[in-house]
């Protein structure tokens, strides 16, 4: 099951006596794991019912007397597994024992990385037992912002409102949520949160800022796109942390690029990828910037540096991410 529909339905879901939270998103994981508790609690105080171990180094029998024990002022037990990815592999025969025969007032949850289907283990739990806990890819987190703004606040969020939010703040899923949160109770009563909304209260991330540089190469202004760079730089970013929002953007740049070279005009080109009207205007300066030739050539770059910084490089880091953006700031005609 999804996190989400499990999220929506959780209140009403009848509760299982083990959970595998599955994934490497941990503000899934967390949002879930609340609900579970929520939902199998009620009222009662979790402070009383809920152990969290990690499971790097956990005994099955500590785990095992822990979901045994007769809850107090709660009606059940709940025992937490964190990175329980090495306690699954080395106790799974014991958990699997357990799957058949579960404590009547415990609930276990194991948050792993990986579970598969082709195990014993998996196969023993049903699919609602089973949570799907990962990010869902760039190119769709505005339509889980859209969608967590309704289940979490009820609140309708407009497409281009979602669009800038996740220009703004970065892929991070908790630092979206925390400023859905920010802007649910800010807009109070109003029923939709808008691009207007966005613009006034939320701030520029680090991934914002980097978008900059790539609104300073649309302008044709090099010095001010290098200049934002070797600010990030200063104030501590790393080089990789940089390249992601920058690959992002150039990898829709390329697509625009091939729609253009296959003769499908501007408009149409930046329909086809799917850019939000809000930032047609600045992917249209740096299509006209950057020309055919070198959108043509930015795949070919993106693998070069990502390569580079894997190790197939000698330079620095920094001085690879500056080479590149070297490339895209420079006037077309020197392009080489």
């Amino acid at each position: 099951m999804d996190a989400l529909q499990f999220l929506d339905k959780s209140a009403k879901a009848k509760r299982q006596p083990v959970y595998a939270l599955v994934g490497d998103e941990d503000f899934f994981k967390r949002q879930v794991r609340e609900g579970i508790i929520s939902a199998a609690l009620g009222d009662a105080d979790p402070a009383f019912a809920v152990s969290v171990y990690q499971g790097d180094k956990l005994d099955f029998s500590t785990v095992r007397n822990d979901l045994d024990t007769l809850p107090f002022l709660s009606p059940c037990r709940i025992v937490v597994v964190e990175t329980a990815d090495p306690f699954v592999t080395e106790h799974r025969p014991s958990l699997e024992r357990y799957v058949a025969h579960p404590s009547a007032v415990g609930t276990l949850v194991l948050e792993v990385k990986l579970f598969p289907e082709s195990t014993k283990l998996a196969k023993a739990l049903p699919d609602v037992a089973k949570i799907a806990c990962k990010a869902p890819p760039a190119s769709r987190l505005p339509a889980w912002c859209t969608q967590w703004a309704r289940v979490r606040h009820g609140k309708k969020l407009n497409q281009d409102a979602a669009d800038l939010l996740v220009e703004l703040v970065g892929p991070a899923m908790g630092l979206l949520n925390q400023e859905l949160d920010k802007l649910a109770v800010a807009v109070g009563k109003k029923p939709a949160i808008d691009a207007a909304d966005v613009d006034r209260l939320v701030g520029r991330s680090k991934s914002a800022d980097v978008f900059r540089i790539m609104d300073a190469v649309g302008d044709g202004t090099p010095a001010v796109a290098l200049g934002i760079l070797e600010t990030l730089f200063a104030e501590g970013e790393d080089p990789m942390a940089v390249l992601g929002p920058l690959t992002w953007q150039l990898r829709q740049l390329a697509a625009v690029g091939r729609q253009l070279a296959q003769g499908q005009s501007l408009i149409p080109a930046m329909e086809a990828v799917r850019i939000p009207g809000f930032r047609r205007q600045s992917v249209e300066k740096q299509v006209r910037w950057l020309g055919l030739r070198r959108l043509g050539q930015l795949t070919g770059w993106l693998v070069e540096i990502n390569f580079g910084l894997k190790g197939g490089n000698p330079l620095p880091e920094r001085v690879q991410v500056e080479r590149l953006v070297v490339k895209l700031a420079r006037p077309r005609e020197t392009a080489k």
